[in-house]
């Protein structure tokens, strides 16, 4: 049963940040996601959390972090088990890479799509960007981070690390979440996006 609920509760935080929000501004985001967490019904945080939360702590918004990324769609792939904070595997399979420059150097980092959420109607287009950094374990969450994405409708794709967020189990240990993908860590500071939740 508390593997069951491990799914259920992990299926209801990806459709609770999967809204299409692409015409949001960095500033609308985060203020909407302050919401959510204040709000009991859909928050992750903790009776005790809930007691003293005022809002996320985030990186001051920073339009270099706001980038143009070339997408190349990945071909002959197959579905693979994502690891977890917990057992669960849930199966994914790579989508696409996006290229992209920040500061003069050359990054890659792969979008993925997950199976079964893939089934859900509205969102069958969506994607999953899980990414970690040189901040994580200092001032980010030593898990790294994810942004929400939908299939691009062309080469060119912008990805705005000021709307990255935490993982559940960053502030409660109940939830199952996905780990980030070795191929996925930055060798860069990404000060853009939430930072960790507990010091």
């Amino acid at each position: 049963m508390k593997k069951y609920l491990s799914i259920l509760a992990i299926l209801s935080f990806l459709l609770s940040f999967a809204q299409d929000k692409k015409d949001e501004t960095s500033h609308e985001y985060q203020d909407n996601l302050n919401k959510e967490f204040a709000n009991k019904a859909e928050s992750p945080l903790t009776e005790d959390d809930f007691k003293v939360f005022k809002g996320l702590d985030f990186y001051p918004i920073n339009e270099k972090f706001n980038v143009q990324a070339k997408f190349v769609r990945a071909t002959n792939e197959k579905v693979f088990e994502m690891k977890t904070s917990t057992t669960r595997l849930p199966k994914y399979i790579k989508y696409g890479e996006l290229f992209f420059v920040i500061d003069g150097k050359n990054f890659k980092l792969n979008v993925y799509q997950n199976i079964d959420l893939s089934k859900q109607k509205g969102y069958e287009d969506y994607l999953f960007l899980p990414f970690s950094d040189s901040t994580c374990g200092k001032e980010s969450y030593i898990g790294g981070r994810y942004i929400d994405m939908r299939f691009p409708k062309s080469e060119t794709v912008i990805i705005d690390f000021n709307k990255a967020y935490n993982p559940y189990c960053a502030c409660n240990q109940k939830y199952s979440c996905p780990i980030v993908p070795l191929e996925n860590d930055l060798q860069i500071e990404i000060l853009a996006g939430v930072k960790k939740f507990h010091d």
